[in-house]
């Protein structure tokens, strides 16, 4: 009777997790074919879940057409660049607020979190008019400096956790065999901190890839403009075309699906650290 239920158990859990599977995977899935379809096949009738020819010309009008390299460059410098910037500045504050106690600590904390509170939005107008007495509006180097201001809050509490979890004997240990703060924190802590960051770097990178509000709200030239930009562009007040923004999406998908396949170990672990008291 209790193998019977077990199995019964069992195949409830891989029969629901079968269909959520599926539930996720679907829209995935309908993107990449539509992206593969002539442009007037993408609503024929009847629906064709498998094509009977694939076409690539949905790819070929974006380079073409749409100067949609120019948008994943930028993407990729801008994400890349922010990320990267963020990353360092995080980690340094987060050894901060994890090493030192001063009297403004807790408040710069839960400035911190309060600030993942509030929607981007609502600043987008004093943004902007900030952005504009700096010159730096429809200016690639000031999306990244918004960007960085936008990363750094939650990934400096983030990696202020990872710290936190490192017993300072390790770094008191090397700084007795002379080493300076800085020397035990670059050269001893930061090997054992590798997944926090890693995976820090990898929110960076995705929140910034995706962000869309800050760009088109920044941006104006086609030139500068980021891939969500141009995804947006393809939707208009009497048509949305459908092949180009799937064909796009799979692109725009692509990276970040890679990044997270062969940095997934590291992910793991870097979000699993936190968890566990060191």
């Amino acid at each position: 009777m209790i193998g019977k239920e077990t199995t019964a158990g069992r195949a409830t859990k891989f029969t629901f997790l079968g269909l959520w599977l599926l539930f996720t995977v679907f829209p995935l899935y309908w993107i990449a074919v539509t992206s593969l379809k002539a442009p007037g096949d993408v609503f024929a009738w009847p629906i064709a879940y498998w094509p009977d020819t694939f076409s690539l010309e949905n790819y070929r009008g974006l380079f073409d057409k749409a100067d949609f390299g120019v948008y994943l460059a930028n993407s990729l410098v801008i994400s890349t660049l922010a990320a990267a910037a963020a990353t360092v500045i995080s980690m340094l504050a987060g050894y901060v607020l994890a090493r030192f106690e001063f009297r403004t600590k807790s408040a710069l904390l839960m400035a911190a979190l309060v600030t993942q509170m509030i929607p981007a939005f609502i600043a987008l107008g004093p943004l902007y008019l900030l952005m504009t007495d700096l010159d730096l509006v429809d200016n690639r180097f000031g999306l990244v400096l918004v960007y960085v201001a936008v990363c750094i809050p939650f990934c400096t509490v983030m990696l202020r956790g990872f710290f936190a979890n490192i017993p300072e004997a390790l770094e008191e240990a090397a700084m007795i065999d002379g080493l300076s703060r800085f020397g035990a924190l670059f050269r001893v802590l930061l090997p054992v901190m590798r997944p926090g960051i890693v995976a820090a770097f990898i929110f960076n990178f995705v929140n910034c890839w995706n962000e869309l509000f800050l760009s088109v709200t920044l941006m104006n030239s086609d030139g500068n403009k980021t891939i969500p930009t141009a995804l947006n562009g393809f939707i208009s007040s009497f048509n949305i075309d459908w092949g180009s923004m799937s064909a796009a999406a799979v692109l725009t998908i692509a990276p970040t699906m890679l990044l997270f396949a062969f940095a997934s170990r590291h992910i793991v672990q870097g979000l699993t650290a936190g968890a566990v008291k060191g």
